[in-house]
C-alpha cells in the first residue's frame, strides 16, 4: 500500500457507530440499572467512536470492537454484572459487522475469527437467558422506535422479526398474487 491509509473498512454498515455508543456506555456503567447510565458516559463513548471513524484505522477500530466483545462475553458468562439486553444488542451489532468483513480485502475477517466465535456463543446465551421483553419494558429506545418496518414501534428482536423475503412475481395461470376472482 502507498503511504495513504486504507478506508475500505469505513464502507461497512453504520450500525456500530449508531448503536454502540449508548449501549457500550450502559455496559461500562458502574450502575446496576441501565436507566441510571449517565448521559456523559454515552457522550464520551460517542466521541470515542467518532474519533476512531474520522482518525483511526481498521486495526484501531477492530481493537475497539474487541473491547466491546470482551464486555459482551463477560456479561453473557456472568463474569461481569451488566444490562443483558444491552449486551445482546451490542453483541448482535458487532457480530454482524464482523461477518461482513469477509467482503473486504485484507485480513480483518481472519483476525476477528475468535471474536466471532465468542460472540456467537455469547449472543446465543443472552438470547436464551435474557428476560422476555414486552412493549412496555423495551430493552432500548432504538428497539421500539417506529419506523418503516415497525410502524407501531413494538419491540422485536432479530429472532422474532419475520424474514424479509421478496414475494415472487405473479405468473399467469397460477393462484399466487391474485386478489380473488379470475386474473
Amino acid at each position: 500500500m502507498s503511504g495513504r491509509r486504507s478506508l475500505t473498512w469505513l464502507g461497512l454498515t453504520p450500525e456500530p457507530e449508531r448503536e454502540l455508543p449508548s449501549t457500550v456506555a450502559a455496559l461500562r456503567s458502574p450502575a446496576s440499572d441501565a436507566d441510571m447510565t449517565a448521559p456523559g458516559l454515552a457522550a464520551a463513548e460517542r466521541r470515542r467512536v467518532e474519533r476512531l471513524i474520522l482518525h483511526g484505522t481498521e486495526r484501531s477500530w477492530l481493537r475497539y470492537l474487541a473491547e466491546v466483545t470482551d464486555l459482551v462475553t463477560a456479561v453473557a458468562s456472568g463474569a461481569r454484572r451488566g444490562d443483558r439486553a444491552a449486551a445482546l444488542l451490542a453483541g448482535e451489532v458487532v457480530l454482524e459487522h464482523h461477518r461482513m468483513l469477509i467482503g473486504l480485502p485484507g485480513t480483518g475477517y481472519g483476525r476477528t475469527a475468535a471474536d466471532r466465535r465468542a460472540l456467537e456463543t455469547a449472543v446465543s446465551s443472552l438470547r436464551r437467558t435474557s428476560p422476555a421483553r414486552s412493549d412496555t419494558t423495551p430493552a432500548t429506545a432504538e428497539a421500539t422506535t417506529p419506523d418503516a418496518t415497525n410502524p407501531a414501534g413494538t419491540t422485536t428482536t432479530a429472532a422474532e422479526a419475520p424474514p424479509e423475503t421478496p414475494q415472487p412475481p405473479h405468473t399467469p395461470g397460477t393462484r399466487q398474487g391474485r386478489q380473488g376472482g379470475r386474473g
